[in-house]
Parts: C-alpha cells; sequence; structure tokens
C-alpha cells in the first residue's frame, strides 16, 4: 500500500515520517531504480535508466580499487534523493522493518526495555503481559547469554542486541541471566510475540481540573491511545488540557488529525496539502469532538515537527488555544512510500502541506544536508532560543487566524507565548551531568541495589509525595561523575544541587515504577509546564 508520512528524519539514514493512503503513481522513481536492477552491464547508454546501471557497472569493471556494487546503488540513490529535498530517502531493506516498526504501533520481539551499561545487557522494564515477563525475566535482570552466545563484555550494540532479540512471532530464543542475589547464570527459552508499542507517554491530572498529556510521536495507534487517555481525564474531571508535544518528530497525518478533530466543532480546516502530481486534499474536522469545551494549551520546542506541528498550526489558526514554547522544527513537506521488489523502500516528497491560515511552515532547505539538520546550532547563534526578538519574518509571511491574529510561516509555528532556554554560565556542570547521560547511569545503579527495598516501602504515589534525595546519595552522584571524568566545580555543583536531586528522583522513580513517576516529579520543575498550567486556566 502506498503511504504518506511526515515525520523529521532522526538521521539521513533513518526517517521517521506521516502516514495516509494516496493516489500517486510511482512510475517514475520505480522505473529508474528498475533499471539499475534490469540493465546492470549495458555500456551503450539508452536513456537515463540505462546510464545510471550502465556508470555503476563502469565503476566496477575498472575503478582502481575494488568497489561494493550494492554500496555504490545505495549511494547512487542517495545522491539522486538528496539533490531533491532533506526529506526524500532511501530505506534498505535490513533497515526497513526497523523504521517501520517506530510507528506500525507494534512489533515483534521479546518484550522488555533494555540499556547497556558496564558493557552488559540490562533489563529496565518488561512489558506488561509480554513474553518476557510472563516467563519471569524482571527489571534489573543482565542478558549474559543469547542461544548460548555470550553476549556480555564484548562490546555489544544496541542494534545488534536488538537483531538478536527481535524475531517473528512463535520463534523462539534462549537467554541467560545473571539475577542479583542469585549466584548462578540462570537460562530462560523465550518465545517471541507482538509487543504492542505506546506513543502516549502519559496522562494523568497535573492539577484538579488540568490533564497533562504527553505524546512521544503520532504512530498508527495514536488516535486511539489519544481519545482513551482523554476519557480517563475526563472521568477524572479535566477542564483544561495540556499536550505535551516537545521533541516529538512527527509521525502519520491521520492520527494528527485525528487528535485535533476532538477539539473543533464540524467543518473547521485542520490542514490540506498540494502536490504537482498529487491530488490535493483537505482535512476537516468531522463533528464536535468530545473536548470541544476543553481549554487547550501545546507544548512545542525546536524538536517539534511535521505531524506535531500540524497539530499546533491547526490549534493556534482556529484560535482554539494557545501555544507556548519555542519555535517549532519547520517540515512542511510530505511523503509517500514506494516499496522497491528487494524489499527496500524508498520515501519521496510528493506535495506539502499547508495550516488552515494558509502557511506553508517548511524551512528553506537550499544548501547541505548537514546545513539543514544544523540550522539549530545557527538558531542558537543568533539568540533565538533565549530572545523571541531575534526572529524575523517577513510580510510576505504573515497570515491571519480565523480570529484576525497575525501568524507567520516560512519555518515552523511560532508559540503565542515564548519560553526562552535558560542560559546560564552556572549550569554548565549540570548540563555536563546530564548530557553524558551520567544522572541515568547512576539513578540506575542504585535503582537496582535497592530495587527489593523501594518496591516494599513505595507505590507510586507514596514515593512522588515522600521519596526525598538526600545529601550522602546526592554526594556520591557527585563522586560518580568525577571518577566518569566530569571535572568537579563546588560553585557550579551547589547552584544545581536541588535541581540535579529532582532529574535523580526522576530517574530512581522511573526505573521503578516507570513514566507514571517520572513525569510528575520532573514536570515540577519545568519552566514550559508551569506556565502552560497558569495560562490554560485563564
Amino acid at each position: 500500500m502506498e503511504q504518506e508520512f511526515a515525520q523529521v528524519p532522526q538521521s539521513p539514514k533513518k526517517p521517521n515520517y506521516i502516514y495516509n493512503p494516496l493516489i500517486y503513481s510511482g512510475i517514475l522513481i520505480a522505473g529508474i531504480l528498475a533499471g539499475i536492477y534490469l540493465f546492470p552491464g549495458r555500456q551503450s547508454i539508452g536513456g537515463d535508466q540505462g546510464k545510471i546501471g550502465s556508470i555503476i557497472s563502469l565503476v566496477k569493471e575498472n575503478y582502481v580499487d575494488t568497489v561494493n556494487r550494492d554500496q555504490l546503488l545505495t549511494s547512487a540513490i542517495n545522491g539522486m534523493l538528496q539533490s531533491l529535498d532533506p526529506h526524500s530517502v532511501y530505506i534498505p531493506a535490513e533497515e526497513l522493518a526497523e523504521t517501520n516498526d517506530q510507528l506500525d504501533g507494534d512489533f515483534e520481539g521479546i518484550g522488555i526495555q533494555f540499556n547497556i551499561q558496564n558493557d552488559t545487557i540490562m533489563v529496565v522494564n518488561t512489558v506488561p503481559k509480554g513474553p518476557s515477563e510472563k516467563i519471569g525475566i524482571m527489571a534489573g535482570d543482565r542478558i549474559v547469554k543469547v542461544d548460548e552466545k555470550n553476549v556480555a563484555g564484548v562490546k555489544i550494540t544496541n542494534k545488534e542486541v536488538m537483531k538478536k532479540l527481535k524475531g517473528k512471532r512463535g520463534t523462539k530464543v534462549k537467554v541467560g541471566i545473571k539475577r542479583r542475589g542469585v549466584s548462578k547464570i540462570t537460562d530462560f527459552t523465550i518465545e517471541r510475540d507482538v509487543i504492542p508499542t505506546y506513543s502516549v507517554d502519559i496522562a494523568f491530572m497535573a492539577s484538579p481540573t488540568t490533564g497533562y498529556v504527553k505524546i512521544a510521536e503520532f504512530s498508527a495507534t495514536t488516535g486511539e491511545e489519544f481519545i482513551k487517555a482523554s476519557d480517563k481525564l475526563l472521568s477524572l474531571g479535566m477542564k483544561e488540557m495540556i499536550l505535551d508535544l516537545r521533541g516529538n518528530p512527527g509521525g502519520y497525518l491521520d492520527a494528527a488529525v485525528e487528535i485535533v478533530d476532538e477539539f473543533l466543532p464540524k467543518g473547521k480546516m485542520i490542514v490540506y496539502t498540494k502536490g504537482r502530481k498529487y491530488q490535493n486534499q483537505e482535512y476537516k474536522s468531522t463533528a464536535e469532538g468530545r473536548l470541544g469545551n476543553i481549554k487547550i494549551a501545546v507544548l512545542i520546542d525546536e524538536w517539534s515537527a511535521s505531524a506535531s506541528e500540524i497539530v499546533a498550526g491547526a490549534i493556534q489558526d482556529n484560535d482554539r488555544g494557545i501555544i507556548i514554547g519555542r519555535r517549532s522544527f519547520g517540515k512542511g513537506l510530505v511523503q509517500n512510500q514506494f516499496p522497491m521488489k528487494d524489499g527496500s523502500a524508498v520515501r519521496l516528497t510528493v506535495a506539502r502541506y499547508y495550516t488552515p491560515s494558509g502557511r506553508c511552515i517548511q524551512r528553506p532547505y537550499q544548501g547541505s544536508l548537514e546545513d539543514y539538520y544544523t540550522e539549530l546550532l545557527t538558531r542558537i547563534e543568533h539568540g533565538e532560543l533565549e530572545h523571541p526578538d531575534s526572529i524575523h519574518f517577513a510580510d510576505s509571511l504573515k497570515f491571519k487566524t480565523s480570529l484576525g491574529r497575525t501568524v507567520y510561516g516560512g519555518g515552523g509555528i511560532m508559540p503565542d507565548i515564548f519560553i526562552p532556554l535558560g542560559k546560564n554560565e552556572n549550569n554548565t556542570w549540570f548540563n555536563a551531568l546530564f548530557n553524558m547521560g551520567l544522572i541515568n547511569q547512576f539513578a540506575f545503579k542504585f535503582a537496582d541495589e535497592n530495587r527489593v527495598q523501594l518496591k516494599s516501602t513505595y507505590n507510586t504515589n507514596s514515593f512522588i509525595k515522600s521519596f526525598s534525595i538526600s545529601d550522602k546519595l546526592f554526594n556520591e552522584l557527585v563522586e560518580f561523575a568525577e571518577k566518569s571524568g566530569l571535572k568537579h566545580d563546588n560553585a557550579k555543583i551547589a547552584f544545581s544541587k536541588e535541581k540535579t536531586k529532582a532529574w535523580l528522583k526522576s530517574f530512581i522513580g522511573r526505573s521503578i515504577f516507570g513514566d507514571s513517576v517520572f513525569y510528575p516529579i520532573w514536570l515540577q520543575y519545568d519552566d514550559t509546564f508551569k506556565k502552560a498550567l497558569e495560562a490554560v486556566k485563564r
């Protein structure tokens, strides 16, 4: 099936996207690639298709060094697509399943979350009712063998772990587990199954009347998850919602439309698309949704992209709610996925999407691919993340919302309330601690060593309310960071002490109880969230 995508790639090789059935022919691109495969040895050039195949064969037969034909082919395809725009990409067959898994709402495997620490696969959590939980795998277990082969101390990568543990439903994998307090390695044979993935990280009442929903990406199941979460919050007395799309790179178009549809009365424009060959489409609200009377604040930042921008743009242009944070990424291109016979696929840009006011929020992409993806650094250098008045829009990019407010196109959604990214030299120790992953590592180590005691002493609510980070534990973290290569600085450590304790508590809570503990703790110290909590009630 042909599909539509709009999501920011994490890297040029691993794209993310928007999804929806399209009426569009893939003959052109498929023909070019078919020519590469069907005419690899032709020396007489009989058109563009034969030319590509002939050049690859010419290089393979005559180049001074030995070359790999498949690598040449991939480079040729990537070069061609990258000359079009940053979001038209080629996905090799071996990467396609993993890429699709991100948004399909499920995958087939053993059902664990893991980290690699000290060159060992550590089980962070098991998926509830998944195959690993059913046979007794527990958080804190170390996987030291897979199918009798040693996987500890061999510098295994995340990708290699996924390759070993994921697999078709019904197939089996044998793992050797080293468990704290058990001297011998315990063997488990796990039968792989379908593992659901969730894009709504958490939904809870942040105040007696304010619900908070965090969406990580827009997958095939996001609409259903969001409606279920909304129903739960409505039953708890929700009158306002904070919808957190910060860091959300996008996903399926249908999911974004479903979510906006819940807030609008019937007949309102949500988004529309235009392309040269692609059939123009309008997406309008179908009926007054269950959230028609709920006040809404949408949180965005510089990594909110594509489907996230569709939601933010539709809420803003229809004057339905308030947008809070920093200017979004600026991705307004729609891709369609075309499968190749060898199991690979091409995601080709076929249209642009527009917000209800007529804005195309795709930022310029002239220049190199590297320039496009490092544009955020330019924003930082210009001071945009700290001062909204450093952002300048041309008058030609002015558009009007339904109530006549001025908004701008030409590169992302500009929030109604700007929250600067705080810059303070005293934060450098904390920033390094966080970016090196040291808080997370130390938190997991502490949680692992004290898991039984913590679970017997606290539940989710009591941990949030009663657990505290002692000065002794904080100093142990500082010592751990210094041993890990972070330079000691008494003044900056003292300045960041309370914030560091809050993050440490959040990560310990996540290791024991999951995101239901992490977000309620972390958000207490989040300036954007606190501003949204004030604004959404007005």
